[in-house]
């Protein structure tokens, strides 16, 4: 990677964007499972749902302080690194991130108190409507931040003023419902789930192999399981949905992500695997599945989908017309009131594809320059890395296919096994907690590098999107965010360790003590148990 401005502040927004959601899809998934606990818990009058609740919910604490510290931190940098994206769309980008600070952020720290310091001072109905809120508020953050990061990959309800020379909105109703945020959405929410399901039965999984804490860790595991079961499979086909977007939004991203070098006839093939070569143009050894992506890109057998050949043939003619738009835009800009109808309508006829002429930025001063060589390297440069998206993606889906077969699995044994499990499969449950973080990273990986070179797609480019800062500046600042963040994540892991080790530690001889009387009366019969015998008459 070359040290320049641009590169290195990719560098350091991925790292801290990277590094801040690995507490997101736990603090997601962890609410939802603790209000379930809870809600059983009220249902039921039963101390041990009550112990889980605090137990896990003292995890989901731990986590929720530490996102809240990175995401702050990952948000000043739009101001720090990447001024000019603020100002050219901020009036857009911004709104949403508002919206979730004053709305959802506030609405989830202020009941995140209540959750911990309400037990002796609400009533159980009470408590559990404000765990509840406290999962409604987490949620809602998703939304909006996803909704402002939606409308970076599908820029609608907003256009160029050739005036104010800044992106403005036109329809706010068309922002928030943007299909490929509300697709995105969905999609990591349920990641978030199956993050939280993992944890939460590999963590119970350790304690039932250590013989500590079993009751907890049972009943932990089937909600586990049949929680994670509906989110892993709610993935795939949430994902499926993402797919059927992307190919009439994001059509280069597909492309790439599926290898496709040249459009071939409907319905296209999956490519299991293979090889793919930016240079020879061509995926090697590719093993594909005949009408698969047809099916998932365009839900039809007739519709083709665009290779990436045909995609930069189109991107070339699109800079073209950028072109016209931009030095339209330079007349309307010099002559500022007084620029003649003639140069608005040609702007306005042509401003869709004002981004591409941004293009050549990297090549000339002023696109209006720009040789048939410059325009061609810069058509090129709508190709995401292909070969890095390639296999990101299909490992990312081949973790989630896993994931629904393990859940699977421990949901059928808690269910129909008397949640006896095999020391076998409980190891298999310890060993997988990582893995729903690998198959996150990786669905960012896949979202945002297969937007490159947008910053906004279609609308803006990286490269002209950063602040005016130094190498030294962003050197200095990087090893700094390293720095902090690695002592936070040692902070995070000492934490995390050291109360899933301890274990739960309030209520303990209340539940042992309801415990012991409830399998009594099962044993004995004696009149107070649910399975007595009717009274005489």
């Amino acid at each position: 990677m070359e040290f320049d401005v641009v590169e290195l502040s990719r560098l350091q927004f991925a790292m801290t964007a990277m590094y801040h959601f690995l507490f997101v899809p736990l603090t997601l998934g962890l609410s939802i499972l603790v209000a379930i606990m809870e809600t059983v818990y009220v249902m039921t009058n039963r101390p041990i749902w009550r112990q889980m609740t605090k137990f896990w919910g003292t995890l989901f604490g731990i986590n929720f302080v530490l996102g809240v510290a990175t995401g702050i931190t990952m948000e000043f940098q739009f101001g720090m690194n990447w001024s000019y994206y603020s100002h050219y769309v901020g009036d857009i980008f911004g709104a949403p991130l508002a919206i979730e600070g004053l709305m959802a952020f506030f609405l989830e720290a202020t009941f995140v108190g209540l959750f911990f310091f309400g037990w002796d001072k609400l009533s159980k109905t009470a408590h559990m409507v404000v765990t509840w809120l406290v999962a409604l508020g987490s949620n809602f953050s998703a939304l909006w931040i996803l909704i402002a990061n939606g409308w970076m990959q599908n820029p609608v309800g907003a256009q160029f003023n050739p005036d104010s020379m800044r992106m403005e909105m036109t329809s706010f109703f068309d922002v928030m419902f943007n299909e490929v945020a509300q697709a995105k959405f969905v999609h990591t929410v349920s990641a978030g789930y199956v993050t939280a399901s993992v944890f939460v039965l590999g963590v119970s999984a350790w304690y039932m192999l250590k013989g500590r804490h079993i009751e907890l860790a049972r009943r932990s595991i089937a909600v586990a399981a049949s929680f994670g079961l509906a989110s892993a499979l709610s993935v795939v086909i949430l994902g499926d949905e993402s797919g059927y977007s992307a190919s009439h939004t994001q059509k280069m991203k597909l492309a790439a992500i599926e290898g496709m070098w040249e459009t071939h006839d409907a319905p296209a093939s999956f490519t299991l695997v293979g090889f793919p070569d930016k240079e020879a143009r061509e995926t090697h050894y590719a093993l594909e599945i005949p009408w698969v992506m047809g099916l998932i890109g365009t839900r039809s057998l007739t519709q083709e989908i665009p290779g990436i050949n045909d995609l930069v043939a189109e991107a070339e003619n699109k800079i073209r017309r950028g072109i016209t738009a931009y030095d339209a835009l330079m007349t309307i800009r010099e002559q500022r009131g007084n620029a003649p109808a003639e140069a608005r309508f040609v702007f306005e006829q042509n401003s869709g594809d004002l981004g591409f002429a941004f293009l050549l930025k990297r090549y000339v001063d002023d696109p209006r320059e720009a040789t048939e060589e410059q325009i061609a390297m810069a058509a090129e440069d709508t190709i995401p890395g292909v070969a890095p998206l390639f296999w990101a993606f299909r490992l990312m889906v081949a973790l989630g296919f896993s994931f629904i077969a393990v859940m699977a699995y421990f949901a059928f044994m808690a269910s129909f096994r008397g949640m006896r499990f095999p020391r076998p499969a409980l190891w298999l449950g310890v060993i997988i907690i990582p893995t729903p973080w690998i198959a996150a990273e990786l669905g960012w990986f896949v979202a945002e590098f297969g937007r490159q070179p947008w910053t906004v797609d279609g609308v803006l480019p990286t490269a002209l999107s950063v602040s005016h800062l130094s190498v030294a500046d962003l050197l200095i600042t990087l090893a700094g965010f390293v720095t902090f963040y690695t002592i936070l994540f040692i902070i995070e892991m000492g934490l995390m360790v050291k109360y899933i080790r301890k274990g739960p530690t309030e209520d303990v001889e209340e539940t042992e003590t309801w415990m012991a009387r409830h399998e009594h009366r099962l044993r004995t019969h004696d009149g107070k148990g649910p399975f007595a015998p009717e009274p005489a008459e």
